[in-house]
C-alpha cells in the first residue's frame, strides 16, 4: 500500500477566550479576525468551548457568524464538549452549522480536562463527569447514526450504554454523508490513541515535545492498522500555543501574563502537560517544524496574547510557508 502524504496546514484560534478575560463579548471584532485569517492565508479557524469554567462566547454561534463572513476557510471547534449539551441537540446544530458554513466545518471534541472547575461545570448542566472518556465516544456513534454515518440514510434509532433515542431520521442530514469530520482533542495515554485510532478522524493533542508527538504518533498509526481502518483515516493535528516578538524576554513575558490569565497557573506549570514556543517568528516556525517532522499535519495556532490581532500578520507571513514548507 502506498504511503498517504499530505501537506502541513496551519490554523489559527478565534480570541473568544481573551476577550471574555478582558470582558468584552463584542462579535465584531472576532468577525473581522476571521476576516483576516482568511484574507492571510490561514487554512483554518477554531473556537473553543466553556459555559462556566473558562467562560466565552459560544463556539457553534461563533462559527456560524464566521462562515458568514468568510468563503472558503474551515471552521472547527477546538474543542467541544459534546456533554454540556443534550446529544439531540447536539446533532441538530452541528448539522445546521454544517449547512451553514457550506461543509467546511471540522468537530474537535473534548471529554473534559479533570480538574475541580470543569467537574463543576458539568454538575452546573446535569451531566455525569464520570466516565466522560466513554460517554463523549458514545455521544459520537449517536451523532454519526443520525447523520447516517456514510450509508444510504439515517437509522432511526440509537441503543447505547447512556443514551437511547429513537426518531433520529427526522433530524435533518449534514452536507456531507455521515456529517463533519470528528477529532478526538487528548493526550498520548494508551486509552486515548486506541480510541482515536478506532473511533475518530482525526487527532489534536497538545503534547509538549516533538518527541513524544512522534512516539504517539507512531503508536496510534499501528493501532489505526490494527483496528483495520485503512491508511490516512486519521488527520494527525496539533494544538501549539506561541507568542511571537522580536525581544525573547518580553516575548515570554507576554506569554506568562497570557496563561496567568487564562488558567491562573505559571507558564513553568502549563509547560509540563501543553505545548508552548515563544520569541521570533522564525524561532516559531522552527519550532513547530519539529513536530511537522515527527508527523503532524494540522496545526492550530492560539496565539499567546490577550490581544492577539497585532501577531496575526507576521505569524502569516513567516510561520504558514515555513511550516507548509517542512510538510511539502
Amino acid at each position: 500500500m502506498a504511503t498517504v502524504h499530505r501537506p502541513a496546514h496551519v490554523g489559527v484560534l478565534l480570541p473568544t477566550r481573551e476577550q471574555a478575560i478582558l470582558g468584552d463579548f463584542t462579535a465584531s471584532p472576532l468577525m473581522e479576525f476571521a476576516r483576516q485569517a482568511e484574507e492571510l492565508g490561514f487554512d483554518s479557524l477554531w473556537t473553543g468551548d466553556s459555559l462556566t469554567a473558562r467562560p466565552r462566547l459560544d463556539p457553534l454561534v461563533v462559527l456560524s457568524a464566521a462562515g458568514a463572513v468568510t468563503g472558503s476557510i474551515t471552521l472547527g471547534t477546538a474543542a467541544l464538549t459534546p456533554a454540556l449539551r443534550h446529544p439531540l441537540i447536539g446533532a441538530n446544530m452541528v448539522s445546521s452549522l454544517d449547512h451553514v458554513c457550506g461543509g467546511r466545518l471540522i468537530m474537535g471534541l473534548g471529554s473534559g480536562f479533570p480538574i475541580p472547575e470543569t467537574e463543576a461545570e458539568f454538575a452546573a448542566v446535569g451531566a455525569s463527569f464520570a466516565g466522560r472518556a466513554g460517554r463523549l465516544d458514545e455521544i459520537a456513534a449517536l451523532w454519526r447514526t443520525a447523520w447516517g454515518d456514510g450509508g444510504p440514510g439515517p437509522s432511526d434509532r440509537f441503543d447505547g450504554r447512556y443514551w437511547q433515542a429513537e426518531q433520529l431520521d427526522r433530524l435533518p442530514r449534514p452536507p456531507r454523508p455521515g456529517g463533519p469530520p470528528l477529532w478526538l482533542a487528548g493526550s498520548d495515554t494508551p486509552r486515548v490513541l486506541d480510541r482515536v485510532a478506532r473511533l475518530y478522524d482525526g487527532w489534536l493533542p497538545f503534547l509538549p515535545s516533538a518527541e513524544a508527538y512522534g512516539a504517539a504518533w507512531r503508536r496510534l498509526e499501528s493501532l489505526r492498522a490494527a483496528a483495520g481502518r485503512p491508511e490516512g483515516a486519521v488527520v494527525p493535528g496539533f494544538y501549539a500555543t506561541i507568542t511571537v516578538g522580536a525581544d525573547e524576554a518580553g516575548a515570554k513575558a507576554e506569554l506568562e501574563h497570557y496563561i496567568e490569565h487564562y488558567y491562573g497557573r505559571t507558564l513553568e506549570q502549563m509547560s509540563a502537560i501543553q505545548a508552548y514556543a515563544w520569541g521570533t517568528a522564525e524561532h516559531c516556525a522552527e519550532w513547530l517544524n519539529g513536530y511537522v517532522r515527527a508527523g503532524a499535519r494540522h496545526i492550530v495556532v492560539r496565539i499567546g496574547s490577550l490581544r492577539p490581532e497585532p501577531q496575526l500578520k507576521e505569524i502569516a507571513e513567516v510561520v504558514l510557508p515555513a511550516v507548509r514548507g517542512s510538510g511539502a
